[in-house]
């Protein structure tokens, strides 16, 4: 990529141009969440003027015109002109993933990544000089205490709850199915948030019972805000790394290992491993490197991510190989979804 991008970016650098102004629109997408656009525009059974919009968002109808023409270019809006007036409609991803009502809605995602981890990535070139997390300079909370500073508050930590929603209803069924898990009758989600990937889970295997393990103060969050009717998971209270961890078949730890330096990782998996059934397994779910390390992208960025917020890293499938087998698992299995995250599943 690097020599084709060299080449093509002689004449003139639009490649470049692209990546420099990506912050930019990241901050259109976000600002018309957090106004309400695409909700409004949902709502409506015709399209609407930006004068109305504005009204209707309690907005300048210039800024407004601006942010829906930013829109319109990045394919997220349509537009027609009716009269001399631009009247503005979503298109069909925009209400499927940009519109709160949505069953597949990343609003949740997005309000996150706009109002935490923008402003962490402010700090990245301290991040990369200091080789740590810029929670300090960015909340005022010690580097040390990561997860201190991402349940800062009862906001913040519903905020982060619904990006883990979001995530799980966007990958969770291409996790649940990576492998087929069948044959494990007990299923614990260490670390399972809302429940939303332990819900796919249930959904895929309907014969096997699967809990979700998490601090107290998460399940009562989870209760109160992500609770379904009929849920087919049930919540246990608890920390995995000070206190014990109930007995299963499979573990699944979902985005639990690139949060942690390889030592602490090791400690839970040796702990996950001696607490396992005989034949049992734990299921690892990562976005994963290339061992080559030319990607993928999305798998190096997040990797900064947890130098910029967090203590770990992402890592090539040969490292959680070798953390899994270093603490007594063997028949590893990797599976590349294709998409955000990746599964490896490991026997006892």
């Amino acid at each position: 990529m690097a020599e084709h991008l060299s080449q093509s970016e002689l004449d003139y650098p639009f490649k470049l141009l692209e990546y420099f102004n990506g912050f930019r629109v990241s901050k259109v997408i976000f600002s018309a969440c957090e106004l309400g656009v695409f909700d409004l525009l949902l709502k409506s059974q015709e399209p609407l003027s930006a004068r109305h919009v504005a009204r209707e968002l309690s907005s300048s109808v210039d800024g407004m015109e601006r942010l829906l023409d930013a829109l319109v270019g990045i394919e997220i809006l349509e537009v027609e002109k009716t009269d001399g007036t631009a009247l503005y409609s979503s298109s069909d991803v925009a209400n499927l993933y940009l519109a709160k009502g949505s069953a597949k809605s990343l609003y949740d995602m997005i309000i996150y990544q706009s109002q935490t981890i923008y402003p962490l990535w402010n700090n990245m070139v301290d991040a990369v000089r200091e080789g740590k997390n810029q929670n300090e300079k960015t909340f005022g909370l010690p580097p040390e205490e990561v997860f201190q500073a991402i349940y800062r508050s009862d906001e913040e930590m519903l905020k982060f709850m619904g990006l883990m929603n979001s995530s799980w209803v966007l990958d969770g069924h291409d996790i649940a199915t990576a492998f087929n898990l069948s044959c494990f009758q007990n299923i614990v989600d260490l670390g399972g948030c809302t429940g939303a990937l332990a819900r796919e889970m249930a959904k895929a295997y309907p014969s096997s019972s699967v809990t979700v393990f998490d601090l107290p103060q998460v399940v009562e969050t989870a209760q109160k805000h992500f609770c379904q009717e009929n849920d087919a998971v049930v919540f246990q209270t608890g920390d995995f790394f000070s206190g014990e961890i109930p007995p299963a078949d499979l573990y699944v730890l979902a985005r639990i290992i690139h949060d942690w330096p390889e030592e602490k990782c090791l400690m839970l998996l040796k702990k996950i491993f001696d607490t396992c059934k005989p034949g049992g397994g734990v299921l690892l779910v990562e976005a994963m490197l290339f061992e080559n390390r030319r990607g993928p992208v999305m798998a190096q960025i997040f990797s900064l991510n947890m130098l910029v917020q967090a203590e770990g890293r992402e890592r090539p499938p040969s490292e959680y190989a070798h953390m899994l087998t270093k603490t007594g698992f063997h028949n590893v299995q990797v599976c590349r979804t294709g998409k955000s995250y990746d599964a490896i599943l490991a026997t006892r």
